[in-house]
């Protein structure tokens, strides 16, 4: 039988996702998985809990609040892809010394696409002692209405992930103050399913955890310009060569993990960040979002790289 597997959007900080169909780890592993687009990202985790489908990729962001609004729903976590933050604070000019104070004073176009971008930056903002009702906000754009602002003067800084960032260092529209990434774990992206789906078809949840495992592996020994030659056709837009730096860039940064394994730090650090934005009441636990039990045993059973 095949497993729906929702895409949450398409996104180059996604490419492990596309990664592995590319390089064929599900067939490898004996399992058949087929990506459906979902309609709406916000509603990615509500068609999972409808049972529309088996998986879903998505940010544990989401799960939580599901969770803080019907606590008899248990979508869970079972294995972390992206385990930190993928956006880049970027301004016209070269600022090399940044730090989060430069933003006073400045105007900000913000991601209003997704909530998780600003809210993790405002965590940014109070651990640094700055207020984030201090910093003066852009009205709400798109991505790519903020790079145009940028360029056009309107704003002084912008947050943007892959390819935006990339795109404006290319023609010399703006620079790279801040990668998110640096900031250590944060639970950014992760395969989702329920509790009741993990406990009917546990092995089929390996197999997926196995599948990623050595797609992770096979990331980790190759460079931007080959991953971005196995996920080109998922990306027809885009050049090839920009892709490639913009693999590359989130190589360096250390985006993607290197095992299944949901950093507990980075899931915290989430769950922080939205108690303190007033986004989410609750305080959970680790093991009330993650259940990691098949990605310990896929790294235990150590399957080779594709």
């Amino acid at each position: 039988m095949a497993i729906t597997l929702i895409e949450n959007f398409r996104a180059v900080f996604y490419t492990p996702f596309y990664a592995a169909f590319a390089l064929g780890a599900y067939k490898a592993e004996g399992v058949d998985v087929q990506m459906k687009a979902s309609s709406d990202a916000a509603q990615t985790i509500q068609t999972l809990l409808a049972g529309t489908a088996e998986v879903s990729w998505g940010g544990p962001l989401r799960l939580m609040l599901a969770r803080e609004k019907n606590p008899v729903q248990e979508p869970i976590a079972f294995c972390e892809v992206v385990g930190r933050d993928p956006f880049f604070l970027m301004g016209r000019a070269p600022n090399p010394r940044f730090d989060l104070s430069h933003l006073l004073n400045k105007t900000l176009g913000v991601t209003t696409e997704v909530p998780t971008p600003w809210m993790c930056l405002q965590h940014d903002l109070r651990l640094a002692g700055i207020e984030p009702s201090r910093i003066k906000l852009a009205p709400q754009r798109t991505m790519a209405e903020n790079a145009a602002a940028l360029q056009a003067g309107e704003v002084d800084v912008i947050q943007v992930f892959q390819p935006f960032a990339k795109e404006l260092e290319q023609t010399g529209g703006a620079h790279v103050w801040y990668a998110a990434a640096t900031r250590g774990p944060t639970a950014y992206t992760t395969l989702n399913t329920t509790r009741a789906y993990a406990d009917k078809s546990p092995q089929t949840l390996l197999a997926m955890c196995r599948a990623m495992y050595r797609t992770q592996k096979w990331i980790a020994t190759h460079d931007g310009k080959a991953l971005a030659d196995a996920v080109a056709p998922y990306f027809p837009a885009l050049a090839v060569s920009t892709l490639a730096a913009c693999c590359e860039d989130y190589l360096k940064l250390e985006l993607w993990n290197r095992t299944p394994l949901m950093f507990r730090e980075g899931l915290k650090w989430l769950n922080d960040a939205g108690l303190a934005s007033g986004l989410m009441r609750k305080r959970f636990e680790y093991d009330d979002i993650a259940d990691m039990r098949f990605a310990r045993q896929a790294i235990e059973e150590g399957p080779p790289p594709l």
